[in-house]
């Protein structure tokens, strides 16, 4: 999937140059996210680091996640993809988790899912969704949901405050 996803950001998007192969403003939808980041839980637990930069002439964001245990650690590449018109990450971590995440940009909010099975074979679904706060600060809420999308449990609740 890495490979995949480094190969999508070299694809000329419309009304790009050679020069500037990502330079359509669909390529800057997720640079809210970008920055170097405290992230704490509603009740203010710090949960981690972040760091968030841009990479590949703007093709691609890489994210850097530290736990404040620094137990786990955890990089994703995000880009958007002109082909489908759509963003992708790739996120592995060191716990072992991987995920494969497409989406987009909904009311000013990045919003991605994945669906997939469990060992078990039943299907589980995972939503991520980045929300630029208005003092600043940014939420990021993942979400499962093992019904299909009926209902939905929080797995991870964080609000980010620049560093």
């Amino acid at each position: 999937m890495l490979t995949l996803l480094l190969l999508l950001v070299q694809v000329a998007t419309p009304g790009s140059t050679a020069s500037q192969p990502c330079a359509a403003s669909e390529h800057r939808q997720f640079d809210f996210w970008i920055g170097e980041w405290e992230v704490r839980s509603g009740d203010g637990r710090l949960l981690g680091n972040n760091r968030i930069t841009s990479i590949l002439s703007g093709c691609a964001l890489q994210e850097e996640w530290t736990s404040a245990d620094a137990k786990v650690r955890g990089v994703s590449h995000n880009a958007f993809d002109p082909n489908d018109g759509r963003w992708h990450q790739a996120w592995v971590d060191t716990t072992p988790s991987r995920l494969d995440l497409v989406g987009g940009l909904v009311d000013g909010r990045m919003v991605m899912e994945q669906r997939s099975r469990d060992r078990e074979g039943a299907s589980v679904m995972q939503r991520i969704t980045w929300t630029p706060l208005a003092d600043g600060r940014l939420r990021q809420l993942w979400e499962t949901s093992a019904d299909g999308g009926g209902t939905w449990k929080t797995a991870f609740d964080g609000y980010y405050s620049r560093r």
